[in-house]
């Protein structure tokens, strides 16, 4: 029975209660008054029941119609909460985006990324994950994050797609009394021997893969986290690798950073997501936030040899 009612009888039904009389109702809703009269007949005849109780000078509610009432205004009530919601969200007055991103890029790229999304639409909350590149992956495919950052090779699932947002240059952290400390510059060849405390497996077999084996580290100490990986370099010999942005993390722990050639390698940064079709409006759009420079702009393509 409920599915064979309409919103416009339901609303037909309240317009003639709140005003008194069908010929007002009818002035409401913008309708002829017979037109009127025919959707309450159909409420009325769908349901089995009288509503109103009609003489000649007045129309009101029957005890049926009085005891229904209330219940139809609640109906209606919630619909236009559930429509202005949606419209909420598409127009992004509101919404929500999770973010999980591993430790490097939540120390150095998300911070003003996020920010700058949160002042263009104050009205979506952006919630954000510190976790390891796998968990980044993890949490993607189990619903836990909308959109991920992480090193555009470790993508393997064609139910997410990733982009590439940056390539950025990787540099070498070091004591300030490691002897290479007051270069300008350094190569591969210069600290092949010295330990890497890596941080990032992929990032270290990515790496390698670019240099001659000849210029490998003589060792890998690996951990889980750069804050660990800087933390142990303060008080060990050897050199941690971190794309150029993370100046400030690295100097902010006392040690010196330099860029590293011959060859240049760089770190392409991709921003995960699953298909457009299946995210919200505004996780979409920080999708598209983060591949333009901000002002509407594509970013530039990258052609850096890059991991």
């Amino acid at each position: 029975m409920a599915a064979e009612v309409t919103l416009r009888q339901l609303r037909a039904f309240l317009a003639v209660l709140e005003c008194g009389s069908f010929s007002e109702a009818a002035d409401t809703m913008h309708l002829s008054q017979a037109a009127l009269s025919g959707l309450v007949k159909e409420l009325e005849s769908r349901l089995g029941v009288r509503l109103l109780d009609r003489n000649t000078r007045s129309v009101s509610a029957s005890a049926v119609g009085s005891a229904f009432e209330p219940m139809v205004r609640r109906v209606l009530a919630d619909l236009d909460e559930a429509l202005e919601g949606v419209s909420n969200l598409k127009e992004l007055r509101r919404g929500l985006v999770r973010v999980a991103a591993p430790e490097p890029l939540s120390c150095t790229l998300l911070p003003e990324l996020i920010s700058g999304y949160g002042k263009a639409y104050p009205g979506v909350e952006v919630r954000f994950d510190d976790v390891p590149i796998e968990q980044v992956l993890a949490n993607l495919h189990n619903g836990s994050a909308d959109i991920g950052f992480g090193p555009a090779g470790v993508l393997t699932d064609d139910a997410i797609e990733a982009h590439v947002v940056r390539a950025d240059p990787l540099w070498a952290a070091l004591r300030p009394d490691d002897p290479l400390a007051d270069a300008e510059s350094i190569s591969w060849k210069d600290l092949r021997d010295r330990p890497l405390i890596n941080y990032m497996p992929n990032l270290a077999v990515n790496v390698l893969a670019h240099i001659p084996p000849r210029n490998h580290p003589r060792d890998i100490v690996s951990v889980h986290r750069v804050n660990t990986a800087l933390s142990l370099l303060r008080v060990r010999p050897g050199y941690v690798i971190c794309p150029a942005m993370a100046r400030a993390l690295v100097e902010g722990f006392g040690l010196v950073f330099l860029p590293v050639l011959q060859p240049v390698v760089s770190w392409r940064i991709a921003i995960f997501a699953r298909p457009r079709t299946s995210i919200s409006p505004a996780v979409e759009r920080f999708l598209d936030y983060t591949l333009q420079d901000g002002k509407g702009r594509q970013r530039p393509a990258i052609n850096n040899l890059s991991l």
